[in-house]
């Protein structure tokens, strides 16, 4: 098996796709060690000698932080914490999402500024390589002390309680504990808020999606392009001239991927009787490209924020300063993620209008692209489907980083809600990806529509790829088969560009 060496380089976006993707095993480095060990040795010899209440490691938290705990309960103090704060509900976190908070944990606590013993830290790290996986639920996080719900549950299994996934099976923690002769971990002073302070709930999410937006973006400029040449779009708004004066990085982009696609194509270069195409072919470039500039900005403070630590207090065992604050505030996460929600959701939207488009018997195309119309409704009712959709997600692009609402007594008075923004945005992807699937099924009807002419050899060999799972479709069926199908093609379709290098 592969390996990663976890150490104090930043992370840059290939780095953690390819630990994701590749299923490669983590290991600590020495330097890791090392601050581990020391930071945890400086706040053993720090709650001794400490005349004054160190908040979350000798009181209580949120609005008991005024009460004082003795020594001989340190340890059940943070054993209560997780406890306490496991109060997840409603459907459970997908197991590929789940993976990546457990390895952003890993990550945030490696740097030696969350006082947690290595052995912890080890035991997180024998649960990731082993994909033993913790059941965590989708709701409760309010985004702001960190995703202290969810991340509760993430740190069950290390007291031998809550559940886990592993081997394709939910099985209790205890059990697994037994399976493999581990103890389940007396956990010491801070180390349970450690554990529960952080955003790894929200970047998790955050970056499972932001894989899928920068394969959802390519795939609309390729599923876009056959939708160009079936509605025998003109290529002139694509020309780089017009890019060059309007130097916006995505819109550049898009339209560079959009002539590579459309390269040698017949129908493209045969002449056209209109002067102008819809919005919703001729501006691609422009709306795709906002979208693929905004993709780049919230990779930006996602790796930020992978690359941070963003519990609480924060120990600087060389500077002795154990400082409290708000780092596990999820404020600059709710933001981009809400932002991401809305681009998203824009290449649903004017993906419907090409669909539209191309079933309104328009530039030589049947009535609802298929022969016999009325007696067959075709492609009618597939682009009712993908409206309702692109309806419901404006309903969901609704931004949760605009609401607060007051907890823990008030002591936590502004909250961030990125955690929803975070699970909004999970829904808004899938429903673009089945609103795709309905432009590819329609695009490729109607490009069939246009032989003899022929497309370029990229796009036909692209076509050709689909059409060994999705036929032509001669006369009315049951369609809801056929966009499944479409979506499973394009969830399981390979990419060979490299998707985050531009």
């Amino acid at each position: 098996m592969k390996e990663f060496i976890i150490d104090n380089t930043l992370l840059d976006i290939d780095t953690i796709y390819y630990i994701v993707e590749e299923g490669v095993l983590l290991k600590l480095s020495e330097e890791s060690i090392n601050n581990v060990v020391e930071c945890r040795s400086y706040l053993d010899n720090k709650i001794i000698q400490s005349e004054y209440p160190l908040y979350g490691i000798n009181t209580g938290f949120g609005s008991l932080y005024n009460v004082s705990i003795e020594d001989k309960d340190l340890s059940k103090l943070q054993h209560n914490l997780i406890l306490s704060h496991s109060c997840g509900v409603g459907e459970k976190t997908p197991l590929a999402i789940v993976k990546i908070i457990l390895l952003l944990k890993i990550i945030t606590l490696s740097k030696g500024h969350s006082g947690v013993h290595l052995d912890t830290l080890n035991r997180l790290i024998f649960f990731y390589n082993n994909d033993i996986l913790p059941v965590i639920f989708k709701h409760g996080s309010l985004g702001a002390s960190g995703d202290l719900s969810p991340l509760a549950h993430l740190s069950l299994p290390l007291i031998g309680e809550g559940q886990v996934y592993f081997k394709g099976e939910i099985k209790n923690a205890k059990d697994i504990l037994n399976l493999f002769n581990l103890s389940s971990l007396e956990l010491k002073s801070k180390e349970g808020l450690a554990l529960l302070n952080g955003t790894q709930f929200m970047s998790g999410y955050g970056l499972f999606l932001l894989f899928k937006s920068y394969k959802l973006s390519y795939m609309s400029d390729l599923i876009s392009s056959i939708s160009l040449e079936a509605f025998d779009c003109r290529v002139e708004p694509f020309d780089p001239l017009i890019q060059k004066v309007r130097p916006h990085k995505g819109q550049s982009i898009i339209s560079e991927r959009i002539n590579k696609f459309r390269n040698n194509s017949e129908i493209s270069t045969i002449k056209k009787a209109h002067t102008q195409d819809p919005y919703s072919f001729r501006c691609i470039p422009q709306v795709h490209g906002a979208t693929l500039d905004t993709i780049l900005y919230v990779t930006s403070v996602l790796l930020n924020e992978v690359n941070s630590v963003n519990d609480n207090p924060i120990i600087f065992y060389k500077e002795d300063k154990i400082i409290s604050g708000g780092n596990f505030h999820g404020q600059p996460l709710a933001y981009v993620l809400d932002f991401l929600k809305i681009a998203i959701s824009e290449l649903g939207n004017i993906s419907e209008r090409r669909t539209y488009n191309l079933i309104s018997g328009q530039r030589d195309l049947p009535s609802f692209l298929v022969n016999s119309p009325g007696l067959n409704s075709g492609f009618m009712i597939p682009q009712y489907t993908a409206a309702s959709l692109v309806s419901l997600n404006k309903q969901l692009s609704s931004p949760s980083s605009v609401d607060s609402i007051v907890s823990s007594n008030g002591q936590e008075d502004h909250v961030s809600m990125g955690a929803n923004s975070a699970i909004l945005l999970y829904d808004i992807a899938l429903n673009v990806n089945r609103i795709l699937s309905i432009e590819l099924f329609t695009a490729t009807q109607a490009l069939d529509f246009k032989k003899p002419l022929k497309t370029s050899a990229e796009l036909q060999s692209f076509v050709d790829r689909y059409r060994s799972c999705v036929n032509f479709v001669t006369e009315d069926k049951i369609m809801s088969s056929e966009i499944n199908t479409t979506s499973e093609f394009i969830d399981n379709y390979k990419i060979e560009d490299n998707l985050f290098t531009f």
